[in-house]
């Protein structure tokens, strides 16, 4: 894990600012429309027009937000309706608590490392272990290539991604 952190490190200044979400990476389907983002953070892949881009277009984009060891999620209703977590930095949406999972269409997941078949490595806290098991729909983890890798530890529980785009 120290080698992934060490790679993940030396290739993100180089990076961050080259690579953004691929709008023509997601599924087209039409119904598509309650989408489960992530604001990133410095050293991932740069979600923010995507999320800005598919709110314009009439999606409804969702937000996670920490609430103690879990992931509460919020509709994104705009920019200045956003607050940045004390505890981790993150830029969190305060718009609508949003709780009908079976609704949301697609997620969009972030890592620290996949491998090409789905599997993900997070953080370490646990938070989208405990969220992805309650999603049905579509899982698309999104990556720097630098974080692809060919094995990453899983266990009974880890939830794989349907989808790696890079």
């Amino acid at each position: 894990m120290a080698e992934l952190t060490e790679k993940a490190t030396q290739r993100h200044e180089q990076l961050r600012h080259e690579q953004t979400m691929p709008n023509n990476s997601l599924p087209t389907e039409e119904n598509r429309t309650t989408i489960l983002l992530y604001h990133s953070l410095p050293d991932e892949v740069n979600t923010l027009h995507l999320i800005r881009q598919l709110h314009a277009e009439g999606h409804t984009v969702l937000l996670p937000t920490v609430v103690g060891s879990n992931l509460e999620l919020h509709a994104y209703t705009g920019d200045t309706d956003l607050t940045t977590s004390a505890d981790f930095g993150i830029a969190e949406s305060t718009g609508p608590l949003f709780t009908d999972y079976t609704n949301i269409d697609l997620a969009i997941i972030p890592g620290m490392a996949f491998t090409p078949d789905g599997h993900r490595l997070g953080r370490g806290k646990g938070y989208y272990d405990r969220l992805l098991p309650q999603l049905s729909c579509k899982k698309i983890g999104l990556a720097f290539p630098f974080q692809i890798v060919d094995h990453i530890p899983c266990e009974s529980h880890d939830i794989k991604m349907d989808m790696v785009v890079r």
